[in-house]
């Protein structure tokens, strides 16, 4: 009868030693809750998805494409709202986006934003308002920009027209000033998590701003300006987000390679990256393989982690949209993308020993959820799923 005492007794302080200590499994399950796991879904995918439907197959087709994202893994979606100077939300400001109607302008069947905001938040997914600050349009065509946009009450300084598109000239103080007054109108009227901004800066080509530098042209050079110029619209971005909710968050995803930043986009990212005041994150498009023989993934991932000093988040963005391609400029990795079906997890997992790392993000949805995946492409995303569960 002893023995059996004992006995129970020994089993009953196991129990409690179990149910007090946390296993290891619980806790890796904490720190991949922690990770950040983006998918951007572009104007691209808008159109693709819900042009052209009806009301009701819209919201169904909104319903699966965050239902996927949730299923997969994804804990944050960075939708386009703005891909152009437009709105895919009912603006005071922008007319709506060809993205999601037939015709620049034309009546939205619903608020599409606030739909998205409403079902992400459903499935705990945090949504950021993803914006494209300088470019009017894709094209020269001006019958596509609707009567409405602010293109149309803009001065001669304030616009040029490229071969690749009109732009709103990023020195102007009126262009800032509708951008920023865009954003306000955004995070005042809709529960966002974050605003963000692509890659495209300062446009290939533009030299209108030469206008406003000849105010500077003694005291700075030209690249030192625009750099001011990019640096005030991020400033000034994150004071107002912060202003109206700190716990908006604020980020870019600038170039990959660094020098490009400097000598074409004119981010100053070792500014943001180093002082205060300006991201919560940085989201640097590391559209490389790890053959790449120009810019290796994990030399350039790395190089992005030491680039930061301060206490802003780095979420590598990741191209999924090469798996199964051909990567015309990575030189003798020009096949990888081909070969290989394992390449986006083992850059997450690479990206997870970073110090600065916060989480990753995927461009973009349909690379990764499209009807026409090829075989290679079907084995990275079944790769990538197996490093998440």
């Amino acid at each position: 009868m002893r023995k059996e005492y004992y006995l129970l007794l020994i089993i009953f302080i196991l129990l409690i030693v179990y149910l007090l200590i946390p296993s290891p499994k619980l806790k890796e399950d904490k720190n991949k809750i922690e990770e950040k796991r983006a998918i951007f879904i572009s104007y691209i995918e808008l159109g693709n998805n819900l042009r052209g439907k009806s009301e009701k197959e819209m919201k169904n087709t909104i319903d699966e494409m965050i239902d996927k994202s949730y299923e997969f893994g994804f804990n944050m979606l960075i939708l386009q709202v703005r891909s152009f100077s437009d709105a895919i939300y009912p603006s005071d400001i922008f007319p709506s986006s060809r993205s999601v109607v037939n015709k620049e302008g034309d009546k939205f069947p619903f608020d599409i934003l606030k739909y998205f905001i409403k079902k992400a938040h459903q499935k705990d997914l945090e949504l950021h308002a993803w914006i494209n600050p300088y470019r009017v349009s894709n094209t020269k065509e001006l019958s596509l920009i609707s009567k409405d946009n602010p293109y149309y009450d803009m001065n001669e300084y304030d616009i040029e027209t490229l071969d690749t598109g009109i732009y709103y000239n990023p020195a102007s103080s009126e262009v800032e000033s509708l951008i920023l007054e865009g954003i306000e109108e955004i995070i005042k009227n809709y529960d966002v998590d974050g605003i963000h901004f692509d890659d495209y800066f300062y446009p290939k080509s533009l030299s209108i701003d030469e206008y406003q530098y000849n105010e500077f042209k003694e005291e700075m050079a030209l690249s030192e300006f625009r750099l001011n110029t990019i640096t005030s619209l991020i400033k000034k971005t994150y004071d107002l987000v912060k202003s109206y909710d700190e716990s908006i968050q604020f980020g870019i995803s600038p170039d990959g390679n660094i020098d490009n930043n400097y000598n074409s986009n004119y981010v100053d990212t070792r500014k943001f990256c180093s002082e205060k005041g300006y991201l919560d994150y940085i989201m640097p498009q590391v559209y490389y393989g790890f053959l790449n023989s120009t810019k290796p993934f994990e030399d350039t991932v790395k190089s992005w982690n030491s680039l930061i000093t301060n206490d802003i988040e780095l979420i590598p963005a990741l191209a999924f949209y090469k798996t199964g391609n051909v990567d015309s400029y990575a030189k003798e990795g020009i096949n990888e993308w081909v070969e290989y079906n394992n390449i986006i997890a083992r850059e997450v997992m690479l990206s997870r020993d970073l110090s600065n790392y916060k989480g990753f993000a995927i461009f973009r949805y349909d690379s990764i959820f499209g009807s026409n995946l090829t075989d290679i492409t079907f084995l990275e995303k079944e790769n990538l799923k197996n490093i998440l569960t």
